[in-house]
């Protein structure tokens, strides 16, 4: 039997703009982020210069997160999810999600974006279950790092796989969950291609006017930093 698997990307694809750097201003405060950013030259500009997104993500994140206890963020996090649920979700693409839940299809989100409030987001949609970037914690406290690979490109699909197996798996070591799936998948992004490439049915999303501009000032920063 095949189980149809809906998974969506959230950055540009359910929501019209990105959600990193609103959440991370949120917590910290855009001037502090910044701030810590800029005293370690020696480790943004080569990051920068090379267009490493992921490498990026871990330092701003250990800028805007480290020290911070995680009670505190999954506080702030389902406080900005109720905002994005009431603010920046697209109509069109929740229609299609709303369409898969309502054919008992299984939805998962599967984003970069990161765990603390796209799991209350998640519930908010009614979705089955969160694929996301996770931050490491340690007694209670947030360490700065990022728990696991960014949640991007070929993770995407290393942590769909690996969902399935646990979800739908036979235990048969000839088959895996994702021969037992049927999987929709939506993306908007360069780091949605690998998870497109693999589904069976792939569904790119036009990117909204807020996530064009935020991925072109991304292109200025880097350029900026490589001159």
């Amino acid at each position: 039997m095949t189980t149809t698997v809906a998974a969506f990307d959230v950055d540009g694809t359910l929501t019209d703009r990105d959600c990193v750097v609103p959440f991370m201003r949120r917590v910290t405060g855009a001037p502090r982020v910044a701030g810590r950013l800029a005293a370690r030259p020696d480790r943004l500009l080569p990051v920068l210069a090379r267009r490493d997104r992921d490498e990026l993500k871990s330092l701003a994140a250990a800028a805007a997160f480290r020290g911070r206890r995680i009670d505190d963020l999954e506080r702030a996090g389902t406080a900005f999810a109720r905002f994005v649920h009431e603010n920046w979700l697209r109509a069109d693409t929740i229609a299609r999600l709303d369409e898969h839940r309502a054919q008992g299809h299984i939805v998962v989100l599967v984003s970069a974006s990161f765990e603390v409030y796209l799991r209350p987001l998640g519930r908010l949609l009614g979705v089955d279950d969160v694929l996301a970037t996770r931050l490491m914690v340690r007694d209670g406290v947030a360490t700065g790092a990022l728990e696991g690979v960014n949640c991007r490109g070929p993770e995407k699909v290393h942590r769909l796989h690996s969902w399935l197996d646990q979800r739908l798996g036979t235990g048969d070591p000839a088959t895996d969950g994702r021969a037992h799936s049927h999987v929709v998948a939506y993306g908007d992004s360069a780091g949605d291609r690998e998870m497109l490439a693999d589904a069976d049915d792939a569904r790119w999303v036009t990117a909204t006017r807020a996530m064009r501009a935020t991925r072109s000032s991304r292109t200025a920063t880097h350029a900026k930093a490589t001159t």
